[in-house]
């Protein structure tokens, strides 16, 4: 069979073999650069980029080519000579390797030779970071975004806003598809692709941008561990992310290894936009956050340069994955280390005594320190009898002392006016047996009920004539409607773990079994009586702070004292329950409890929320 070489051919394969040729002279180092960076031979049918006409570093096949590409050519687009994170402290004074906190970054002099230079080295520069993060992983499925700034007061002249298009694949973003605009968001220069829109996220890099005048460039991901770290408080109702006490904490701006970082969190909504609002309440809020977590979908992340505001973002990805896995091995990263790190004392230092955030709304209490530094222990395997306290442990204090208690005050007079006068004598005579000599001195009118109960609640006596008449005036409280039991919001994901696991709980609290059974019925969620066993008073068991009580609830469960792990916030109930045999007795923390005693931080392991004894 003939062949038929037209003209045409004949010119592709000269230009194919000339290419050959160039490369393989390329190759043995003896083909100098003869045009400009900026030539393209493309348009020419058979020319390739390796003829010679791009510089050797880039195709460094090479040694010498390896050294041009690595010695002198940076990979990323860069807008200036150099750049480094270590700039400026957050008082304005200059950084050093060995600063504790670094807050600005530095960069060299403008290469930008003019302004249209500058729009198309921004626009590469933001398809050229979408590329990245999608390998990353931050923006798949044409997810995330960036938008950069430039110019500004400090240059004397105004902004330019570069925002990345929406609903585009991020690996193939190219710098055609990127938007300019003003800082009132106007359109200043169209993308030369056609038919595409602004970014959803445009709305909230503005928000950014108002709120934060040093902001130059914000990102915005869909890092999966980002979106996993919103949701380590399985309530998620947490405010914020909370963290101290790793080295990467140095990577994110204004903190350093030891200090507590707060990420702010914000609810997710059905679109960007309408995240507005509690994104700018969110960086007003958090004043040394440089990035604001969005539950269920990611993070919006800035700095006051590309290079800044990548680097942080990193860095706070490398956070998330560190909190999420110390989370799987049950450790919190919101907490101090008792061990395994250097410290010059034993005292935090009072700036670090801030705001303790938790998955219950930890606030301002008395036990700040208690909160702030705890041990994570976990229910042990093969764990199946859990015995709870209810005030402190499951419920906040404050709802019996400024709920419970005053809404017997408030309606005692009524309520025994109201008994017939046998069952009046009868509490009467409950009431004064369980008075000591010594109170019964200090009792006004030992013939009138409301009088010594007054007496009783106002010195926190834990008697049971008391707890039966409180019990028998909440009962009607909460059929009414008048009262609502508080759970901790841990409480409900922490029975549903028990239960899917096999755990047996039970309640063990001063207040009697029908106070006990009303507050979990009727309770700010729902009827939760279901998911608990046995209950147990003083009448039933005995005093808490003896060690006998905990041998006769053993019994009653037939197990031995051993198998069974005990929650309080009392040491004196820890200490009987251990002396009893009981096999693990743990401290609650929770605000408004007590403080720890130095005795009782190092006997009793510590859980700030009921959900550590799952591992979660």
């Amino acid at each position: 069979m003939s062949t038929i070489t037209t003209n045409t051919e004949s010119s592709v394969t000269a230009a194919a073999a000339m290419a050959i040729e160039a490369n393989a002279a390329l190759l043995k180092g003896t083909i100098r650069k003869t045009a400009t960076p900026t030539t393209t031979t493309l348009q020419t049918p058979g020319r390739g980029w390796s003829n010679g006409d791009m510089r050797p570093e880039m195709f460094p096949l090479t040694r010498n080519g390896k050294l041009q590409l690595y010695s002198g050519q940076r990979r990323w687009i860069h807008l200036a000579h150099g750049w480094s994170r270590i700039g400026a402290t957050g008082n304005g004074q200059q950084a050093s390797q060995y600063s504790r906190r670094v807050s600005f970054s530095q960069k060299g002099t403008s290469i930008v030779e003019s302004s249209e230079d500058e729009a198309r080295a921004v626009r590469s520069l933001i398809a050229q970071l979408c590329e990245q993060f999608y390998r990353n992983g931050w923006a798949t499925g044409t997810g995330g975004g960036v938008s950069i700034r430039v110019g500004g007061p400090e240059e004397d002249r105004p902004w330019r806003v570069f925002v990345a298009p929406s609903g585009i694949q991020k690996e193939d973003m190219i710098g055609d598809d990127i938007f300019e605009l003003d800082m009132e968001r106007n359109v200043i220069v169209q993308p030369k692709t056609t038919g595409l829109r602004q970014s959803a996220c445009t709305p909230l890099w503005y928000v950014v941008y108002k709120n934060r005048p040093n902001a130059k460039c914000v990102i915005h991901t869909h890092s999966m561990f980002a979106q996993l770290a919103t949701m380590l408080d399985p309530t998620e109702s947490s405010k914020v992310l909370r963290v101290t006490h790793l080295e990467m904490l140095k990577g994110v701006g204004h903190h350093g290894y030891d200090d507590f970082l707060e990420i702010p969190i914000i609810d997710n909504r059905p679109s960007e936009d309408l995240l507005a609002a509690q994104l700018e309440k969110a960086i007003k809020d958090y004043p040394n956050t440089n990035a604001v977590l969005v539950r269920r979908h990611g993070v919006y992340v800035w700095g006051d340069s590309w290079e800044q505001a990548k680097t942080q973002g990193e860095a706070f990805d490398y956070l998330f994955e560190s909190c999420v896995k110390m989370r799987q091995m049950g450790i919190d990263p919101s907490q101090v280390p008792l061990h395994g790190t250097y410290r010059e004392d034993d005292e935090e230092p009072a700036a670090k005594r801030i705001k303790t955030n938790g998955f219950n709304g930890m606030g301002k209490a008395d036990n700040v320190r208690d909160l702030a530094s705890n041990p994570t222990p976990i229910l042990p395997r093969d764990g199946k009898h859990l015995l709870l306290d209810i005030e402190g442990c499951t419920t906040s204090i404050s709802f019996v002392k400024d709920t419970l208690f005053p809404f017997v005050l408030e309606h005692i007079d009524t309520y025994v006016n109201g008994l017939a006068p046998t069952e009046y004598n009868e509490v009467l005579e409950a009431l004064n047996s369980d008075l000591k000599e010594e109170d019964k001195a200090r009792v006004n009118d030992l013939n009138d009920c409301a009088c010594i109960v007054r007496y009783m609640v106002q010195n926190d006596m834990k008697v049971a004539s008391l707890k039966s008449l409180q019990g028998q005036m909440w009962k009607t409280g909460y059929e009414k409607g008048d009262l609502k039991g508080h759970v901790f919001a841990d409480f409900v994901p922490f029975l549903h773990w028990m239960e899917t696991h096999g755990v047996q709980v039970h309640i063990y609290s001063s207040g009697s079994v029908q106070a006990q059974k009303l507050l979990f019925g009727y309770s700010t969620h729902g009827d939760l009586t279901e998911f608990l066993h046995q209950y147990f008073d003083i009448t039933t068991s005995g005093n808490k702070k003896e060690a006998s009580s905990y041998t006769k609830i053993a019994k009653e469960l037939g197990v031995a004292p051993s198998d069974i792990v005990f929650c309080s916030d009392s040491e004196a109930e820890l200490k009987a329950a251990k002396t009893a045999g009981i096999g693990h007795a743990i401290m609650t923390v929770r605000p408004g409890n007590e403080a720890i005693t130095a005795e009782g931080r190092k006997a009793y392991p510590q859980v700030f929320s009921l959900l550590q004894l799952c591992g979660i």
